[in-house]
């Protein structure tokens, strides 16, 4: 169940929760790639409860979540206490979702809530910095947006740089290396109206793609567009 149109006004985050020794090379990957990795929250090793939502568990409150180990998913559960670690450090990222609100009253239409689909998210050739041990491509969420209303969503959205800001593109997909914009790497693919053309932006599932690229030993993560809804409001996130 995508959490994408389910909370309005409030901001939501991706989560990856990753063994402390591997922790410092992920806060470094963060720092050198803001754009689709700003950090919202930050929680010590085995900590499970965040500031930005204090009635609940990091374990337990995004609707699925992934375990991977080795790069690899091995499982999609519900609840993921089962397979916590008291040495997991637990990274919450801003996600595009938050800043949906404020397209909507800026009259910009979100064509996945109106077909009740989840975002479509692909996998780009752009590559992140590297930190440490961890390297891999950047992911993009797109949205089709009518062409006359792309500038009035890059303000809006560049008002945000907390959940991702402005887009990192907006039509031909394959300058991003996308071949099949009807293909999305995970999320939906969603189906544009006349007039519509695509436009991108940096995407929290990014960590997900560095994990199947570097391989660490084991973590935890959201399920793509499944997120840890957070009691913060929306406008906490924008500037100016």
């Amino acid at each position: 169940m995508t959490t994408a149109g389910k909370a309005p006004g409030q901001a939501q985050a991706n989560l990856i929760a990753i063994p402390k020794d591997w922790a410092y090379d992920f806060l470094l990957f963060t720092h050198r790639n803001p754009k689709p990795c700003p950090v919202l929250d930050v929680l010590d090793a085995g900590e499970t409860v965040s500031a930005l939502k204090q009635d609940a568990d990091v374990r337990t409150h995004a609707p699925r979540y992934r375990i991977w180990e080795h790069g690899e998913l091995v499982a999609e559960p519900e609840d993921a206490t089962d397979f916590w670690r008291d040495d997991l450090v637990t990274f919450l990222i801003g996600c595009s979702f938050t800043f949906e609100t404020a397209l909507e009253n800026a009259g910009v239409p979100l064509r996945h809530v109106d077909q009740k689909k989840n975002v479509a998210m692909f996998v780009t050739d752009i590559q992140c910095r590297p930190a440490g041990r961890l390297h891999g491509p950047m992911v993009v969420s797109m949205r089709w947006i009518p062409e006359s209303l792309v500038d009035i969503a890059h303000k809006v959205t560049a008002l945000m740089p907390s959940v991702h800001g402005a887009p990192v593109g907006a039509g031909d997909p394959r300058m991003l290396g996308i071949e099949n914009i009807h293909q999305p790497d995970f999320g939906d693919a969603v189906e544009p109206e006349p007039g519509d053309v695509p436009v991108f932006w940096a995407c929290g599932v990014t960590p997900q793609a560095v994990l199947m690229k570097s391989k660490p030993p084991f973590a935890i993560t959201h399920a793509p567009g499944q997120m840890f809804v957070t009691d913060m409001p929306d406008f906490a996130y924008r500037v100016g």
